[in-house]
């Protein structure tokens, strides 16, 4: 492993941000921390680039603890929120800071400057103004300068979260296909679930300062820890169920499910795991929320086990409360919160 990080805790004053945390990070692997506002996942990204004393714990690099190691020693890239530019300087000087402070030899700048421009897309931008560029342009040149000395570890504070929904998209893809690319080991700290999943390999979920679950993104998505990180990963619905032979079999119909082992077991539903259709639960809206590409719904159903669930309907639904609507299964929609009922 590159990376270890072993029982961090990080305090200020009597309140511990982290609270022992521990994981690892490999060569080639991006890792995201992915957690709501407050839950601790900055304050670990700055322990780990030394920029926050740690109270306890080791944090080391294929096995050297960096302890007493200082932040322009410890061979990492940061990119952060708001990207840190110099305004009065233009593309190709920002990139070529992060060269001169790692004492690359000047005559080396240039090309490396454009090698780098070309990686993140911006060719020809060399004595464009920062002032000039764009938010999803500036967050390119942000990225550009912190892997220009050729950082082992690249670390990501929120780096799109400034940006608008349709820019931070696209950035996101591109920044995806960079990173797998470019064989970057990188750290991602973000609280946008389709921002980790676009980026990561792996996600460590983060809550009240506590790593909560650490896993490949598809085992986290599909079974979540517990009720709390079921939640943040968009779960709105608990419903416990009998399993067998891959079928759960709940009031509100059969959910075909692979992994869940036979016997009692508790799902998770995100909204769109109920859909609307012509057969299913019935049930009478009580709620719809008009969407760009579907139609959210609460919708009240006649079952003991749950009065009121969320739902969707495709986008050119006019349904409206009081209308009644069947609702059936859709297993992308539906996760194994546990192996046993709650």
């Amino acid at each position: 492993m590159a990376l270890s990080v072993r029982d961090v805790t990080v305090h200020y004053g009597s309140f511990a941000a982290v609270r022992g945390a521990s994981l690892d990070l490999a060569d080639g692997e991006v890792l995201a921390l992915l957690g709501p506002s407050g839950s601790g996942k900055s304050t670990l990204l700055r322990a780990i680039t030394g920029l926050e004393p740690a109270s306890e714990g080791v944090v080391s690099w294929d096995g050297a603890d960096l302890a007493a190691v200082p932040v322009h020693k410890r061979g990492f890239g940061l990119v952060f929120q708001d990207g840190q530019l110099f305004p009065h300087r233009d593309v190709a000087a920002n990139i070529a800071f992060g060269l001169r402070m790692h004492g690359v030899p000047r005559a080396q700048h240039a090309k490396r400057v454009t090698e780098l421009l070309e990686l993140v897309g911006l060719t020809g931008f060399e004595r464009r103004r920062v002032t000039e560029l764009s938010g999803g342009q500036a967050q390119r040149v942000a990225l550009a300068r912190a892997l220009a000395p050729e950082p082992r570890l690249l670390l990501l504070d929120e780096p799109l979260s400034g940006l608008d929904a349709g820019l931070r998209e696209q950035l996101a893809i591109d920044l995806a296909d960079l990173l797998r690319r470019s064989k970057i080991t990188a750290l991602l700290v973000t609280h946008d679930q389709e921002e980790a999943f676009t980026l990561a390999d792996r996600v460590a979920v983060l809550d009240a300062g506590e790593i909560r679950q650490e896993g490949a993104v598809g085992s986290v998505w599909r079974r979540p820890a517990d009720d709390a990180v079921a939640r943040f990963l968009g779960v709105t619905t608990f419903l416990p169920g009998r399993a067998s032979g891959g079928v759960v079999r709940t009031e509100l119909g059969q959910f075909e499910l692979a992994a869940a082992p036979d016997g009692p077991v508790r799902l998770g539903l995100r909204p769109h795991g109920l859909r609307v259709a012509s057969d299913g639960v019935p049930g009478e809206v009580t709620a719809a929320l008009h969407r760009r590409d579907h139609v959210r719904l609460l919708v009240r159903l006649a079952t003991p086990a749950v009065e009121t669930v969320d739902a969707v309907a495709p986008a050119s639904s006019d349904l409206r409360a009081g209308d009644p609507v069947r609702l059936a299964p859709d297993p992308d929609g539906i996760a194994l919160v546990s192996g046993e009922a709650g």
